[in-house]
């Protein structure tokens, strides 16, 4: 039976303000004693150049370190005082800053949210000091098994495009760095055509949207601003055409690591993606998934399994990931083949995707209760898209899968015969 949740109508209904100087305002009421101002930045990892890797990670630190209006701490304090919370974020595709208060402080505070973001003081001192900061960051990323195991993956799927480099950046690269460098980024990126302020909260949408734009025009100094660098064209990449094998030995491991990779389209061709995310669930997601059963639950060949779709903006990646013993590594990736395999060959029952497309549906629509949650998912489709729709109506897509779209993604974009593997295995002793 259909969950009543999918439906309604619509997830929601959201009001899109677009300023005269470029800025959009996406603000929405929503009966809980909070309200959440998500500002996005249209800039990541994936729109820097090589010698300055890792720098839009290093400004999202460094917007923490005080305006002109602001001393180091200032703004935490006052956040901490009225009980709110402040966070930020740094990806391939975008940097995105965020805080919640309670209503009647919002007026207040997010002036101080627009003027960090705007207005950071990048002051050389700071800078390097907070270098150190980031360096340790990245020595403790390297020193993570399961994030060295990731950005080897990411190498080996991506040949050419951005995705395949380190969000922080190499620690060579951060050492040499100068706050010269930060100056120009801030101004060429953090600029109102680039950025998209989703609010979301229990007051009127309209006085939501009048805090958001006298607080930006107060602290938004266009003077300041540089010409934006233009973003290299980016191509997808084709897809693995045979088994592309990377191995390793990583002394830090207990139990090795197996990577399977695959190409697949991204936000730039969401219509792909849909059966993709069906397709992650039935293989890998959740106890009733057919690897999590087989190859943990029956064979006992894995300690761990999970799959995910994972949907960038110009490419996506199909990734399935296991914690297992060395010598269950051929039996495995063999099963995982053949698993996909039937996919292609044999139709899923349709009992089954009427359970899995509600599942799917309904852990989105789960995800998105609170106003930080719907404040995340419209700054993150409208910075990275320009349009909400498809937020809004993910579950009725999901829910138009049919059968014969699995089977037609499966044999498009899941060649159980060409594919990217990343091995890890613990050195032996």
């Amino acid at each position: 039976m259909t969950s009543t949740l999918i439906s309604q109508p619509k997830l929601n209904a959201p009001t899109i303000r677009q300023l005269d100087n470029g800025l959009t305002i996406i603000a929405e009421q929503m009966p809980v004693e909070a309200v959440n101002l998500n500002v996005w930045i249209n800039v990541g990892s994936a729109k820097e150049q090589n010698e300055i890797n890792g720098m839009a990670h290093f400004l999202e630190h460094m917007v923490f370190k005080g305006t002109p209006n602001l001393d180091i701490g200032e703004f935490e304090q006052l956040i901490e005082e009225r009980g709110a919370v402040t966070n930020a974020a740094t990806s391939q595709d975008y940097t995105h800053y965020y805080i919640t208060t309670a209503p009647k402080d919002f007026e207040q505070l997010a002036p101080l949210q627009l003027d960090v973001v705007l207005n950071p003081s990048l002051e050389n001192e700071a800078f390097e000091r907070e270098k150190l900061v980031v360096l340790e960051e990245i020595r403790r990323s390297e020193d993570n098994p399961r994030r060295r195991t990731f950005y080897r993956s990411m190498e080996a799927c991506f040949e050419t495009l951005p995705y395949r480099r380190p969000v922080l950046g190499p620690a060579e690269v951060i050492e040499n760095l100068r706050s010269q460098q930060m100056r120009d980024f801030h101004s060429a990126w953090y600029q109102p055509r680039s950025m998209t302020a989703a609010v979301v909260g229990n007051l009127p949408v309209e006085e939501l949207i009048d805090i958001v734009t006298v607080g930006f025009e107060q602290h938004h100094n266009s003077r300041n601003e540089h010409n934006r660098p233009n973003s290299p064209s980016v191509i997808p990449e084709l897809p693995f055409t045979e088994i592309v094998r990377h191995e390793y030995t990583d002394d830090t491991l207990q139990q090795s690591r197996l990577v399977m990779l695959w190409r697949v389209p991204g936000m730039e061709d969401l219509q792909e993606t849909y059966a993709l995310d069906i397709l992650a669930t039935i293989l890998g997601q959740g106890k009733v998934s057919r690897l999590f059963r087989e190859l943990r639950e029956e064979k006992g060949l894995v300690n761990q399994i999970g799959v995910s779709n994972m949907t960038q903006t110009h490419q996506g990646v199909f990734y399935i990931s296991a914690s297992l013993p060395s010598e269950n590594i051929p039996e495995v990736e063999q099963e995982i083949a053949q698993q996909i395999a039937g996919l292609q060959a044999e139709p899923i029952a349709a009992r089954d995707i009427e359970r899995i497309r509600t599942q799917v549906a309904n852990r989105f629509i789960f995800a998105n209760e609170r106003p930080s949650d719907r404040a995340n998912l419209y700054g993150y489709y409208y910075s990275q898209l320009q349009d909400l729709a498809p937020a809004l109506n993910y579950p009725q897509h999901i829910q138009a899968i049919t059968v014969e779209d699995l089977q037609a993604a499966a044999r498009k974009y899941l060649n159980p015969e060409a594919y990217g593997v990343v091995i890890m295995r613990p050195s032996e002793s």
